[in-house]
């Protein structure tokens, strides 16, 4: 299956077409480089084999204030950052607060909310107790297919393949939680994306060790997405599938149910999260609700294409 680069003008062939020559190659044999989890470019340490940092208390205002200024410099200025270990800290706390002070500090217009490690293989591949968010901004939103440019990451191109929610009400601050009716009476359209994780920290699985990847914005560097369905209340979405293809060549599959259960149970837990954090999220936000097919590493000039069945195909190309 070609490839397109960054000199080809989009895609060739309609997304039906492209859907059933990647269907007719999936039994072909992957080249020796490719993994489950895409190439292995992650960094020395494998998956779980994060060690704990010793700092387990909060960070200070000042501390938090330093940090979030220094994954903001690293996503504006595009380079790696090393932590200093002082501000190691295995604090969720302090991990919502660089969040927040991290999207003032880059100052772009956020788009919504995405769900991370919402899967149990992801939080046991990257040790961490538990699902953690990040923000969605409008500048790294894209329509399938899509010709993501370098300038977007620094260190990695980490493909996960989800259900995304666009939502057509308002979730406003309140104190009881939002139910799982009241969220799907909140939804506008369903939407298959590809979710990019990237950190300014390097060597991944090492991250979790102390939150790294938490702190930089849940790992959120990007979102491709594919077809918005209207009338998607009847698809049975635990057991929706998916296919992730890297250059044409199979990979893995996955199913709806790798997000926390149902991905409406992961929605439902992102809108209570930022609720009782005394934010709203408004009507035309999208939320990505975690991946369904683990980590997927990709490289500049691969083509990421994921197969999503009657939802259909969403493609990103790394340029």
């Amino acid at each position: 299956m070609p490839v397109p680069t960054s000199a080809t003008p989009g895609f060739a062939g309609s997304p039906e077409s492209r859907r059933a020559e990647l269907r007719a190659r999936r039994t072909l044999p992957c080249p020796a480089e490719y993994t489950t989890r895409g190439r292995l470019i992650h960094g020395p340490t494998p998956p779980g084999g994060s060690t704990p940092s010793d700092r387990t208390g909060d960070l200070s205002p000042d501390e938090v204030a330093e940090l979030a200024q220094l994954i903001a410099d690293g996503r504006l200025r595009r380079h790696a950052v090393e932590l200093p270990a002082r501000l190691r800290a295995r604090s969720w706390t302090s991990v919502e607060q660089v969040l927040f002070e991290l999207e003032r500090r880059l100052g772009w217009t956020p788009a919504g909310w995405k769900v991370g490690a919402a899967s149990m293989e992801v939080r046991r591949a990257e040790n961490i107790p538990s699902p953690s968010p990040g923000r969605i901004f409008s500048r790294t939103v894209f329509d399938s297919p899509a010709a993501l440019e370098p300038e977007l990451f620094v260190n990695y191109r980490l493909c996960e393949c989800e259900f995304a929610f666009e939502l057509g009400a308002d979730f406003p601050v309140r104190d009881e939680p939002y139910s799982e009716d009241e969220v799907r009476a909140g939804i506008a359209t369903l939407a298959p994306v590809i979710e990019i994780g990237d950190s300014v920290f390097t060597d991944w699985y090492s991250l979790s060790g102390y939150f790294g990847g938490m702190y930089d914005n849940g790992g959120s560097a990007a979102l491709v997405v594919g077809p918005h369905t209207v009338d998607w209340a009847s698809i049975d979405l635990p057991n929706a599938g998916l296919d992730l293809y890297l250059n044409g060549y199979y990979i893995k599959s996955g199913t709806g149910v790798e997000a926390m259960g149902h991905p409406i149970t992961s929605l439902t837990w992102l809108l209570n999260w930022v609720r009782e954090r005394g934010r709203p999220v408004r009507r035309g936000e999208i939320v990505s609700t975690g991946t369904c097919t683990a980590h997927c590493f990709v490289a500049r000039g691969d083509l990421v294409s994921v197969d999503f069945g009657e939802l259909g195909l969403v493609e990103a190309h790394f340029a």
